[in-house]
């Protein structure tokens, strides 16, 4: 019997993920293609900051190596982006001029780093935070220069400035909002946050909007970022010195690809709980850059999620739905832990209980309505954050054990009868 032709674009985790367990349900179905932007086989994207803070290698983080491709009989096209989706003749064209012929065609092309639109974006010195080439560029830049402002204060803006000034370069990070990561943390865990990471050695400008990235305009450095011009929460125009900039201002869906090829994206490639594109039943989409009921999830957990149901319509078993996922965060940010889930926020109708420590670090914050949990901060002691999850995620009544709560699920067991 004659193969299908699966081809994938895109070789990161999420679309690897799809794959395996495709392999694992039928293994012999498909003759499967795979294109790879970079020039590299399948690696943990999420290990990119333990390199750069010098505490992995390159090797270590690879996922899939070359011999397991070969193993599975994959053609694979690495530093070979594509340019073209033919949905008429079902090909696609990649920037080399290879093509590939699909029966399937999934598209895992992740996301792409947002850069603000300010003056100066465009000079050395100056990169976005996303993958292997930008972590050894960075790294480059810390044996050579000494200062290094980093723009973002969320997860990797932090972990980009840690691993900066673990390379010995003085790090300053600038960041819109008042509170870092302030998606995952409240006002009073991120001041937490901010405290210990300054007692490390790291410098924060809050509040501050960046105006423009200025240039060396003449000698050895004409063309190279010289500082960061920025306005500070007090409405003050000032500089700061520059040597690298590094901006980890969020990431946007990677859709571009998709969309020339007339797919409906609305914050993603917009796909059904099959995984399929709303569009163009041959195509799947999985991982940021897909939209499934609005949402475009960026966490590891769901995109595997994802695979898992896309591979079961890939075998043609039609077995799998995707339904959506409750999403916590697990953290561990310069090695201190941290976890929120649901409502962190509160807000009106909510109870909030909170455990405050400052002396060992530990800030708890657990928000009821009604007699059911609906959203947990913790910072420094993130024990018992999956059962609270669990508790949340179920929406389990803990009218029983809410004396008990704060203290985890050890003491709540002792409270049941």
């Amino acid at each position: 019997m004659k193969k299908l032709k699966l081809v994938m674009v895109g070789n990161g985790m999420a679309g690897v993920r799809t794959l395996e367990e495709l392999l694992r349900l039928a293994p012999g179905l498909y003759d499967i293609t795979v294109f790879g932007a970079e020039p590299h086989p399948n690696y943990n994207r999420i290990l990119l900051s333990p390199v750069l803070a010098g505490e992995q290698t390159l090797d270590e983080i690879i996922l899939n190596p070359l011999s397991w491709y070969d193993a599975h009989g994959i053609t694979l096209h690495l530093g070979c982006p594509v340019t073209h989706i033919d949905r008429v003749r079902r090909e696609v064209v990649a920037a080399d001029g290879t093509t590939a012929p699909y029966d399937r065609l999934l598209i895992a092309t992740g996301s792409t780093p947002f850069v603000p639109p300010v003056p100066g974006k465009e000079l050395a010195g100056v990169l976005a935070y996303r993958d292997i080439a930008d972590t050894q560029a960075m790294i480059d830049a810390a044996t050579r220069y000494r200062q290094a402002v980093v723009i973002g204060g969320g997860l990797l803006g932090l972990e980009a400035a840690n691993g900066l000034m673990q390379r010995g370069m003085q790090v300053t990070v600038v960041h819109l909002s008042d509170t870092l990561l302030e998606r995952q943390l409240d006002r009073e865990a991120g001041a937490l946050l901010r405290r210990s990471l300054a007692e490390r050695g790291l410098q924060f400008m809050l509040g501050a909007q960046t105006q423009a990235l200025l240039a060396h305009d003449a000698g050895p450095s004409a063309g190279r970022v010289r500082a960061v011009q920025l306005m500070d929460s007090a409405g003050r125009r000032v500089e700061l010195p520059a040597d690298l900039v590094v901006v980890a201002a969020g990431v946007r869906p990677n859709t571009a690809l998709a969309d020339a090829a007339g797919l409906l994206c609305q914050r993603g490639i917009v796909v059904t709980d099959t995984l399929q594109s709303v569009t163009d039943p041959r195509i799947y989409a999985v991982g940021e850059c897909a939209a499934h009921r609005g949402i475009a999830y960026g966490l590891v957990a769901p995109l595997f999620e994802q695979g898992k149901v896309c591979a079961t319509h890939l075998a043609q078993m039609g077995i799998g739905r995707y339904l959506g996922s409750s999403v916590s965060t697990k953290l561990k940010v310069t090695g201190i832990d941290l976890f929120s889930a649901g409502d962190f926020s509160g807000g009106p109708g909510t109870e909030e209980i909170t455990l405050s420590d400052p002396h060992t670090g530990v800030y708890k914050k657990l928000v009821i309505r009604g007699d059911r949990l609906v959203g947990a901060c913790l910072y420094g002691d993130t024990a018992d954050g999956s059962w609270y999850f669990q508790l949340l995620r179920e929406g389990r009544t803990i009218a029983g054990i809410r004396d008990q709560l704060m203290f985890g699920e050890a003491a709540a067991g002792l409270a049941q009868p």
